[in-house]
């Protein structure tokens, strides 16, 4: 059997000191996330990052860095993902844009709650990626190299 890892994207969104997660349920419980789901096939990370974000909250992701990426092994499932974070800002909704009908709500939330409340999160990954844009981490998008087939 070939090992392949899961590979995501997520997009670390900072407003006024909040940032932008999603509310979805996971195994029966209600968890923050940041925007974030699976790379799909022929897809360029960043456009990833963009639809996702688009897709769970309504909102056009403008990326401006790479925030970094993380190797995270869930060990329940013993799947391993690996997950590349972008930041940059983010419009108002857009009207009319149907919102993902997991997403159950948006919230803005600052990371003293986060960190406050650590069984809320999906994954630690969740605060990590706030952690790490908090310590200045901003690297260009271009490290992110989309080569054609």
């Amino acid at each position: 059997m070939v090992w392949t890892p899961r590979v995501t994207v997520a997009a670390v969104v900072e407003r006024d000191g909040r940032f932008l997660l999603v509310e979805e349920r996971e195994q029966g419980r209600s968890v923050y996330n940041q925007p974030a789901g699976h790379l799909e096939e022929d897809e360029d990370l960043i456009a990833a990052a963009v639809r996702e974000t688009l897709e769970e909250t309504g909102c056009r992701l403008t990326p401006q860095a790479l925030v970094g990426v993380y190797r995270w092994k869930h060990a329940p499932t013993g799947l391993t993902f690996i997950r590349v974070a972008v930041t940059g800002d983010v419009s108002e909704p857009v009207p009319g844009q149907v919102r993902d009908p997991d997403i159950l709500d948006t919230h803005w939330i600052d990371r003293e709650h986060l960190a406050a409340h650590p069984d809320s999160l999906r994954t630690p990954l969740v605060l990590r990626c706030i952690d790490d844009y908090l310590a200045g981490r901003r690297y260009p998008l271009d490290l992110l190299v989309d080569m054609p087939s």
